[in-house]
């Protein structure tokens, strides 16, 4: 559903003016305040409220029937959480690993690709370039959705390191089409970081544009089978129930703030190392991110929470 918000938001743009796509932006906020008063608490959180009707309440809001109801046990998980039970590996290990996913996926430099995506595009002379950040979102949609269906058959693990590969061929890919495309170093105070090397013929330039274009198009292919969506799911599957709306919080805070330095920072990266120095530094975050996940992320397919917590302690 994220991707395909982006994709309608994409769509909008390239229809509308600015302002106008302002103004539509303002409409989804205002439904989901709207649908939000419809919105029941959680009963599990009602329960350690100990508001029993008001739990009974919302479970049948969302359940529809009391039928085969049974009331969860909340007294083992409701307690309050102190910094001396990060001793506790079945706590500071799904931790570590919950804001190592997170890093990892702004690292891997999905907002950079994306930020440049357009402008690649008008490089292979597409007739609309305006058109690139739609094709990409219909990219997005199409093997996320591919990801929501294999992921429960192929595994969490396998699917991460299969998209950390794919977005590592993709990353050199793209730092070598700015290696070739790349003019020797000016002493002009301004740089322009995309322009191919004047001296080389159109048609060259053109056909090395083409592996950009290709090279943006596989990594958002790599990015949306497993480094987009899973580390989200892995956050929600791997916290003990007392821990997990901290550790949610801190996570979340970790990919928004991670996304923050790249953003701000992925511009002065490329005038220091030139561009296909940063693309390939992503790279080299890419393959950290499939070691990762081959050394450290647990498989969850199947497992209870229980199973997990026992994993991460060695039990």
């Amino acid at each position: 559903m994220v991707v395909t918000g982006i994709l309608l938001a994409y769509l909008a743009g390239w229809v509308l003016e600015w302002r106008w796509l302002a103004v539509l932006g303002c409409v989804p906020p205002s439904f989901m305040l709207l649908l939000m008063c419809c919105m029941p608490e959680t009963p599990r959180f009602l329960l350690t409220q100990h508001k029993r009707q008001e739990a009974m309440a919302a479970l049948q809001f969302l359940w529809g029937s009391e039928q085969g109801w049974e009331e969860p046990p909340v007294r083992a998980e409701h307690q309050d959480f102190h910094l001396a039970q990060l001793r506790n590996p079945g706590i500071y290990k799904p931790f570590a690993i919950g804001i190592l996913l997170m890093a990892f996926q702004q690292l891997s430099g999905i907002n950079a690709v994306m930020f440049y995506a357009e402008t690649i595009f008008e490089e292979a002379k597409f007739k609309e370039s305006s058109l690139a950040s739609v094709i990409v979102g219909i990219i997005q949609v199409l093997f996320t959705a591919v990801a929501a269906l294999v992921m429960d058959r192929a595994g969490r693990r396998l699917l991460l390191a299969l998209s950390g590969v794919i977005m590592v061929f993709s990353t050199s890919a793209f730092g070598a089409y700015f290696k070739l495309t790349q003019g020797p170093p000016s002493n002009s105070s301004h740089m322009d970081l995309l322009a191919p090397v004047s001296l080389e013929p159109a048609e060259a330039s053109v056909g090395l544009a083409w592996l950009a274009v290709g090279s943006v198009c596989l990594f958002i292919i790599g990015f949306a089978v497993g480094w987009g969506p899973i580390p989200w799911l892995l956050m929600s599957e791997i916290f003990p129930l007392h821990v997990k709306g901290l550790a949610t919080g801190v996570c979340v805070l970790t990919n928004w703030l991670m996304a923050f330095l790249v953003t701000k920072e992925f511009s002065s990266l490329m005038e220091v190392l030139r561009p296909y120095g940063a693309f390939w530094l992503a790279s080299a975050f890419c393959i950290l991110s499939v070691l990762f996940t081959l050394f450290c992320v647990p498989e969850t397919k199947g497992k209870t929470l229980e199973q997990i917590t026992a994993h991460f302690e060695g039990r």
